[in-house]
């Protein structure tokens, strides 16, 4: 069988201090039938300067560079300038361990078919490295299923298969503006397989001018916004308006209309047939999850502790995070205290589970 070329789709937009590691570790990976369509976004800093260093010396690397016309324009261009039967996502800012291209290959190899994979991650946090542990959310079986409530795969981590997806179906809408991604793999996963790939090939990078750190508000709710049109469309709730507007205003009113929405979305998964039922009752965990963040990222406990209350699942938050939130109603300034200390232990914790990004990305070869 014909070795598959695999098109690497890396867009840049001001990434000078990531760049190198990010392109050094694609062009390392032991698939060597490659190629990278790096789109320079109308970056301001010395990123252009790097992209051109590594053309000239690596003939896989073809430079676009023009203005800026944001993230979801480039993803489509990429697309249209690629050769490969296989599509690999990467961002600038992260690194990709030298066999990842490999093993995700071998999968499409071993499963014909196969429109898309991911896999998991590391988290690269300045100098240290969080070894990523598998989800066991994945071994439920349907991605479709979940996909109606999260974004099934970090994004730098797919690669797309353009033997199984119609052109017409591989093209990010700009519609959904910071969650181009979910949109994607929702619509992909609706009509093909795709697969989870347990282990970590990609150490994701965590800071503070990530697309995801700096665009979190406009990103949530899209996301509301596309959960709502998958659940409409799988005929489970007619009525989203709720997730509309806790999406652009967290109120009492709001969280008190999300925990009734939530509650009748659990009545509705129990009327499910019993084989799927346990795939939607862990997806519509992991939104509920969503649903908590977006409230607690707020910063007032009471609000907080109204949507726990409500929809009663204070034993899905961790013992510490309870603790805090228990005066939340009374007493907000002493939940933020409890709280802050949590996060505090939380990041000690983190710490202590890191391992210096050296002693990784030496042992794959991608320092």
């Amino acid at each position: 069988m014909p070795i598959p070329l695999v098109s690497v789709l890396l867009p840049i937009y001001n990434a000078e201090p990531y760049l190198a590691a990010a392109l050094e570790s694609i062009l390392r990976q032991d698939h060597e039938r490659l190629e990278v369509i790096a789109i320079d976004d109308g970056s301001t800093d010395g990123s252009l300067g790097i992209l051109e260093r590594y053309g000239k010396s690596d003939r896989r690397v073809l430079i676009v560079s023009r203005e800026n016309r944001g993230l979801i324009a480039t993803l489509n261009e990429g697309l249209e300038l690629a050769s490969g039967e296989l599509v690999a996502r990467m961002d600038a800012d992260d690194i990709a361990y030298p066999s990842r291209l490999s093993r995700q290959v071998a999968l499409f190899s071993e499963q014909p078919g196969l429109a898309l994979c991911g896999s998991g991650v590391d988290m690269l946090i300045g100098n240290r490295i969080v070894r990523g542990e598998p989800n066991p959310i994945y071994r439920l079986g349907s991605l479709r299923i979940l996909s109606m409530f999260f974004t099934v795969f970090m994004h730098p981590t797919v690669v797309y298969d353009r033997r199984v997806i119609p052109e017409a179906l591989l093209r990010y809408d700009a519609n959904y503006v910071h969650a181009e991604d979910f949109d994607l793999f929702r619509r992909i996963t609706d009509r093909f397989p795709a697969a989870m790939i347990d282990d970590a090939l990609v150490a994701y990078r965590i800071h503070d001018g990530s697309v995801t750190n700096k665009h979190k508000r406009q990103m949530r709710r899209t996301h509301l916004r596309i959960v709502a049109e998958n659940l409409e469309r799988d005929g489970l709730l007619d009525d989203t308006g709720a997730l509309d507007e806790i999406g652009f205003a967290v109120t009492k009113e709001t969280v008190e209309c999300a925990a009734e929405w939530v509650l009748a979305l659990e009545r509705e998964i129990a009327s499910r047939p019993s084989e799927l039922r346990r795939v939607y009752e862990e997806g519509a965990r992991c939104f509920f999850y969503f649903l908590y963040q977006l409230i607690a990222d707020e910063g007032r406990p009471q609000l907080t502790h109204l949507f726990l209350t409500r929809t009663g699942r204070w034993g899905l938050i961790r013992r510490r995070e309870r603790y805090g939130l228990f005066a939340g109603a009374r007493a907000p300034w002493c939940s933020r205290l409890s709280l802050a200390a949590a996060q505090r232990v939380d990041r000690l914790a983190r710490y202590l589970r890191s391992v210096p990004a050296a002693s990784v990305l030496s042992r794959t070869g991608s320092t």
